[in-house]
């Protein structure tokens, strides 16, 4: 076996001090959050309990930790919703140009290079000045969703791109009708890349912090609780709520993850 370059070597160190510094913070505060009752939020650890996340089923004086995750749950399957089907009909429509089609894409996805603050100013200025209530099921909706359209558009047109026409082509000479051509052939092709999307539009939205900032309401998502819960918060519950949330997080990923194998297994058995 020939020695491996030097290069290789470097490329592995710096691909380990990549990784530690992107999941160095994660494990920090999962490591901190299992400190006993007088723990602190810096090391060295003071004991070592479940302590805090016993605590943060107790009634909190901090803030709606449970009311604010809630919200964004509840928000994240709107937002999911709306990018999904949204994304899907646009892929379909921009398959054939029409007029106004370039410029509207631009403007689809220059939402993406528009500072996120920026973003949340004017949906809420826009809300104000209409006399529209600034809530975050509705302006909060509004602002997440130019975040969470241009990915799905994007991943929309790059599968149609790729689309062979054939399939429906041959479902039409059958005599399926268009919508049914849509439902049995074309759906169950892209399946793969729907589910990529609601994962995005989910994701996106759960743990957006800016655009929700000044569009939310009297009523905070969790992101934006949790934010506040830094500023008065001196006890190793708030580490318990990321590392909770964290969890959480990986838990909607492999739910999503499950839904490509399951749809995976299900064509592999029609093909059979």
């Amino acid at each position: 076996m020939e020695p491996r370059p030097r290069s290789f070597y470097w490329l592995t160190a710096f691909f380990l001090l990549f990784v530690i510094f992107l999941y160095g913070p994660t494990i920090t505060i999962g490591i901190l959050s299992f400190q006993g009752p007088q723990g602190g939020l810096t090391f060295p650890m003071n004991g070592v309990s479940t302590y805090w996340f016993h605590n943060l089923f107790q009634e909190q004086a901090v803030g709606d930790i449970w009311g604010a995750f809630r919200r964004s749950f509840a928000l994240g399957l709107m937002v999911m919703v709306a990018t999904v089907a949204i994304s899907v009909m646009a892929g379909l429509a921009f398959r054939k140009r029409f007029a106004g089609s370039g410029a509207l894409f631009y403007l689809t996805i220059a939402a993406l290079v528009i500072p996120s603050i920026l973003v949340s100013l004017g949906v809420g200025l826009i809300f104000n000045q209409i006399g529209a209530k600034v809530h975050w099921a509705s302006s909060g909706f509004g602002a997440q969703l130019t975040w969470t359209l241009p990915f799905g558009l994007l991943i929309m047109f790059a599968v149609f791109n790729r689309f062979d026409k054939r399939f429906e082509e041959a479902a039409r000479d059958q005599g399926a009708t268009p919508w049914q051509t849509i439902r049995h052939v074309v759906l169950p092709i892209i399946a793969p890349s729907v589910v990529g999307v609601a994962l995005f539009g989910f994701s996106l939205s759960y743990d957006e912090f800016a655009r929700t900032l000044l569009t939310a309401g009297s009523h905070n998502t969790l992101p934006l609780e949790i934010f506040g819960m830094t500023t008065n918060v001196t006890k190793p519950v708030i580490f318990a709520l990321g590392t909770l949330t964290t969890v959480f997080s990986f838990l909607i990923i492999a739910v999503f993850l499950g839904t490509l194998w399951l749809l995976g297994k299900r064509r592999a058995r029609r093909a059979g």
